[in-house]
């Protein structure tokens, strides 16, 4: 059975599809209607809701989620508010707002944004909010219609406005962010969905009984976040017969430092390990920035992004670069390796069957050491890469002592580039090493063509980036790059 509380009221379920993402249930069992159904990918933000998760501190994490990309039994033990809960006055200063300085107009989308902003609004610290979190919030929610000029004034009004609901208003506890009386008593113990169709969920909350289901059923597909494996079921309409989820597994969400590296765990969010690892890496924050939206990054984990094994996902080329462990766990116990020898071809990999990904061991800089990210798409926010590169340099009075360069988009795998690399080792980081290692990135990728770039693109695209690594890292402090030639 799953218990969970939705807009104030205790849902307690047993004959649960496994399938059943939150949307559809909102729609088809609840009649809420109130979250809509744009893309079905987790795109559009139409379907955002907010989700309320206690944590060991005490209190309550709020954060927007896509419900069309969330299983329902993702909600076992937390909060569930949808746009219905602020029909209930006192209404919410981003709805006033956002009818103030006419934010909406034929409203499909703007259910999703009050709640994407709401959450906000819950999350926000004393001062003012900024523009870029406003952004930032607003990322994974497209709106067609008005242009964002009046939905960003609106935000930004509300921010500084106080929301003080009565006690038994459905998203009270919003305004403290402790956890509502009535969590307390959903039990914690792991559980198990069955259906008469044959379909099956499993929810864990120890290593030792993921390994043994997994042993179990080697067949079973993990689910994390589930922001790319909901898509089988959304786009593919698929049914995945046997799901295991690794979200209520201590060992699997931790992040912490180990000596000289960071271990990740393979279930943390990336809004869980962010500030851990560009404390470290300082060029992961603007590339998380443009990873999915805020909505995916509340939900995507970095296990399920180096899992899905594919050619253009953010995570793994930085991860390469930096010569980053996986460790895997399985039946014959635990085993590592280096990412990069994860990737075996296009969606494959070295996992054998029953087993899964434990965590990811990022080392910690070294002296003259220095990370660049750089991800190219058609779209600012929330895009796939066409190409993304990263690089790791160690330059010592202006010479390249080591280097790793990785590529997402060039190749059927994240990959390295290993004629470039040795181009410049032991080399002057200068101009004339640089053109001598664009020209043997030639050697090293024959990138496909496709909807988001040609072959050409993408070879002129991975070198450029190159090129701006060397003007970053020879620039004064502060000094921006600008495009001035263009081919």
């Amino acid at each position: 059975m799953i218990e969970f509380l939705l807009n104030g009221q205790i849902e307690k379920l047993d004959q649960v599809d496994p399938n059943l993402s939150i949307l559809e249930w909102l729609r088809t069992k609840m009649r809420l209607t109130g979250t809509k159904e744009g893309c079905a990918s987790g795109d559009c933000g139409a379907c955002t809701v907010i989700t309320g998760t206690p944590n060991q501190g005490g209190s309550t994490y709020y954060q927007a989620i896509n419900s069309c990309i969330t299983l329902l039994g993702s909600l076992h033990g937390k909060e569930l508010i949808t746009i219905e809960a602020f029909q209930q006055e006192p209404g919410h200063p981003v709805q006033s707002n956002m009818a103030e300085k006419h934010g909406a107009q034929c409203g499909f989308c703007t259910p999703g944004i009050v709640m994407s902003l709401a959450a906000l609004h819950a999350n926000r610290k004393e001062g003012e909010t900024s523009n870029g979190q406003i952004l930032e919030a607003l990322s994974g929610n497209l709106c067609r219609c008005t242009g964002y000029r009046p939905i960003i004034e609106a935000s930004h009004q509300a921010m500084v406005e106080e929301w003080k609901p009565d006690s038994d208003h459905p998203a009270a506890a919003m305004t403290n962010r402790l956890p509502a009386p009535e969590l307390a008593g959903i039990h914690q113990d792991s559980f198990t969905l069955n259906t008469p169709q044959g379909t099956r969920y499993d929810s864990p909350v120890s290593l030792e009984e993921l390994r043994t289901l997994r042993r179990e059923a080697p067949d079973s597909r993990l689910v994390a976040g589930g922001t790319d494996l909901m898509l089988e079921i959304t786009q593919q309409l698929r049914t995945l017969n046997h799901l295991i989820s690794l979200e209520r597994i201590p060992e699997l969400q931790g992040c912490t430092l180990d000596g000289n590296e960071l271990v990740i765990g393979a279930a943390a969010t990336y809004q869980r390990f962010r500030a851990s690892l560009c404390e470290l890496w300082p060029a992961f924050d603007a590339m998380l920035d443009r990873l999915g939206s805020l909505q995916i990054r509340n939900r995507g984990t970095l296990g399920g992004n180096i899992a899905n094994a594919s050619p253009v996902g953010d995570m793994p080329p930085p991860l390469i670069a930096l010569g980053a462990i996986l460790v895997l766990d399985g039946p014959k116990g635990e085993r590592r390796l280096p990412l990069e020898a994860f990737f075996q071809g296009y969606k494959q990999t070295t996992l054998q069957p029953g087993e899964f990904i434990h965590s990811v061991r990022v080392p910690v800089p070294e002296a003259n050491e220095t990370l660049y990210i750089y991800k190219v798409s058609k779209r600012l926010d929330d895009d796939i890469s066409a190409v993304l590169g990263a690089f790791r340099l160690t330059v010592d009075n202006g010479v390249v002592r080591a280097c790793r360069l990785a590529f997402g988009g060039m190749a059927a795998i994240p990959a390295r580039a290993a004629h470039a690399e040795a181009a410049l080792t032991g080399q002057p980081w200068n101009e004339e090493t640089l053109q001598t290692a664009m020209t043997a990135l030639a050697s090293d990728f024959s990138p496909l063509s496709d909807v988001r770039a040609s072959s050409g693109y993408r070879l002129q695209v991975a070198g450029n980036l190159l090129r701006r690594t060397l003007l970053a890292s020879t620039s004064l402090p502060g000094e921006q790059l600008m495009v001035t030639d263009y081919a």
